[in-house]
């Protein structure tokens, strides 16, 4: 249940001034308006110049000079600089790192139904960051933010009913979740649908759907998805029985993980060994190659 990832300030959309001056001949003419009228206290060119620095738009990068702007505009109440500068404490972005500080500035833009910030908010109560731990709260602003159509949050919010914590255990519920954010294309909600459906779990038993949501999160990279794809080929169950198939997945599920679960997977994975020719193992080891050649690990 990580926060919201990638360059720091991504979860905000460019607003229509910053993208008209970035295709404008007369640039520098142009930020020069905008920051006499964010320094006149117009808090959403207060934003649009903070962003601006943040993501290098036309301007160096800058975080101090972002951080400078997305406060003013927040305490304003501007929802956007307000998740910004939670975004900053969180990161300790030219501002000393601090969780309460960020939980602080999330419920601000929570409030007023920022979703990103209802789903950090949702994190921290969840787990206790920089706030009380107080998973049912969590629960409350993942549901908010999961009924804007938040992937990730709407994936929290499926773990969290399949867990039974902060919430009544239901697993109808969980796979409900689940689905709308696998079919947004998260792949944590897209392993655990087919999971779902692989063991009949809060939906019918169906292997032939599941094996479509694993196979869909075994592209991703999701190690438990890429095993239990790989087992369904050697059994032949949704799909034709397909032992290179099998070896490559449990190939890929073994060298990605860790732990307990790398024994696990590396015994399947000799075990689906036994079953190929030379020629099969060869051909099974180049896919394995190829698959790893494209999907470079982060």
């Amino acid at each position: 249940m990580s926060e919201i990832q990638g360059s720091p300030f991504r979860g905000i959309l460019l607003a229509a001034t910053i993208s008209t001056l970035l295709a404008t001949s007369s640039f520098s003419a142009d930020i020069v308006s905008l920051r006499q009228q964010a320094e006149a206290g117009d808090a959403q060119a207060q934003f649009n110049l903070g962003f601006m620095y943040s993501e290098a738009l036309g301007v160096p990068r800058d975080y101090a000079e972002a951080v400078k702007w997305f406060r003013k505009a927040a305490e304003q109440g501007h929802a956007k600089s307000q998740y910004c500068l939670g975004v900053a404490y969180t990161k300790g972005l030219d501002v000393p790192q601090d969780y309460g500080e960020a939980a602080k500035w999330y419920q601000k833009a929570a409030e007023q139904g920022f979703a990103e910030a209802q789903y950090n908010l949702g994190n921290y109560y969840y787990f206790g960051k920089g706030v009380p731990p107080d998973p049912e709260e969590g629960v409350k602003w993942y549901q908010k933010a999961a009924e804007q159509g938040l992937a990730e949050a709407q994936y929290n919010l499926g773990l969290a009913y399949e867990r039974g914590r902060g919430i009544p255990q239901d697993y109808s519920e969980a796979a409900k979740w689940y689905r709308k954010a696998a079919e947004q294309g998260n792949p944590l909600a897209q392993s655990m649908l087919g999971n779902a459906h692989l063991f009949g779990q809060g939906v019918p038993q169906d292997v032939a759907e599941a094996v479509i949501w694993l196979d869909k999160a075994a592209e991703k990279g999701i190690t438990n998805s890429q095993y239990n794809l790989g087992v369904a080929y050697a059994d032949g169950l949704g799909v034709p029985q397909d032992s290179v198939q099998s070896y490559f997945w449990l190939s890929l599920a073994a060298s990605r993980s860790g732990g307990e679960n790398k024994k696990k997977y590396s015994d399947a994975r000799d075990r689906a060994e036994k079953k190929l020719t030379p020629e099969q193992l060869m051909e099974a080891q180049r896919m394995t190659r190829e698959w790893e050649k494209s999907h470079p690990r982060k």
